[in-house]
C-alpha cells in the first residue's frame, strides 16, 4: 500500500468516527515505540485506533486482518507510552481498529471494529 491510499483511508477514517461521536486527541501519535493512527476520546473512554486500507485495485484481504500479534504488541507499548506522557492514566481504555476500503481515492466502505484486541499482561 501506498502512503497516499494510507493517509486517504485515515482521514475517511476520522470523519466517519467524528460522526459517530467520537473526539479526536491526536493524528498519527508517534514516539520511539511506533506510531498509533488515531487517539480518540469516546465518551469517557481513550480509544487508540488503528487504520487500515485497501485500495479496490489491490484489494489482498481483509485490511483488518494486517493487525497481526506483532502489530497489536508494537500499539500497546505505543499506547503505554502515550498514557505515561499525557497523564491519561485514569482513563479506562481500548483498542480498535478501523478498515477502509477505497475505490479512486474515495471510501466505499468503512467497518469499525471495536475492543477489536486487548492488552493483557500490561501495565497501564
Amino acid at each position: 500500500m501506498n502512503i497516499e491510499v494510507g493517509k486517504e483511508g485515515e482521514k475517511a477514517a476520522e470523519k466517519f468516527l467524528r460522526q459517530k461521536g467520537y473526539k479526536i486527541l491526536q493524528r498519527n501519535y508517534r514516539s520511539s515505540l511506533g506510531e498509533i493512527d488515531l487517539v480518540c476520546l469516546d465518551r469517557k473512554k481513550l480509544t487508540f485506533v488503528e487504520v487500515k486500507t485497501n485500495a479496490a485495485s489491490n484489494d489482498f484481504g481483509r485490511p483488518e486482518s494486517r493487525v497481526d500479534t506483532r502489530k497489536q504488541k508494537q500499539i500497546i507499548r505505543t499506547a503505554l507510552g502515550f498514557i505515561k506522557e499525557s497523564g491519561a492514566k485514569d482513563f479506562d481504555y481500548r483498542f480498535d481498529v478501523v478498515s477502509v476500503y477505497l475505490k479512486d481515492s474515495s471510501p466505499q466502505r468503512i467497518e469499525h471494529f471495536e475492543n477489536a484486541f486487548e492488552a493483557d499482561g500490561y501495565l497501564f
